[in-house]
């Protein structure tokens, strides 16, 4: 997820450098990508029956936050506008955080419906003798 999330940002940061006034539709997109990726990961994950997944998923965000936000800068300083270590802070905070945060909701939710899917298919086959 962190990889996702860090390459997500810079190709955006990259649109913007040649389309700064339309970035309207390519953030939206973006967005629902990184959502959808994390919604349907964690919900194959519940279908699935996968144990702990709720950690795995809560420990998943909190290194995806700072990975991401690292990934962006290296990101940025190759192959956008040389960006500095001073972008840093910026992205291991706040960036951060919107990054675990976007994996984090959506992966609850996707945990959520995948085990109530995994529930009704399971309880309704019939038992075996």
């Amino acid at each position: 997820m962190a990889v996702l999330h860090g390459a997500a940002i810079t190709l955006l940061a990259k649109y913007a450098v040649y389309h700064p006034t339309d970035q309207a539709l390519p953030v939206s997109l973006a967005l629902a990508v990184l959502v959808g990726a994390a919604a349907l990961w964690s919900a194959l994950d519940a279908w699935r029956g996968l144990p702990d997944r709720g950690r795995v998923w809560f420990i998943a965000a909190l290194v995806a936050g700072p990975v991401a936000g690292i990934l962006y800068v290296i990101g940025r300083a190759v192959f956008v506008d040389q960006t500095g270590v001073s972008e840093l802070g910026g992205a291991l905070t706040g960036g951060a955080a919107f990054s675990a945060l976007l994996v984090l909701i959506p992966a609850g939710l996707g945990l959520f419906v995948g085990g109530r899917i995994g529930r009704s298919q399971r309880s309704g086959e019939e038992p075996r003798a």
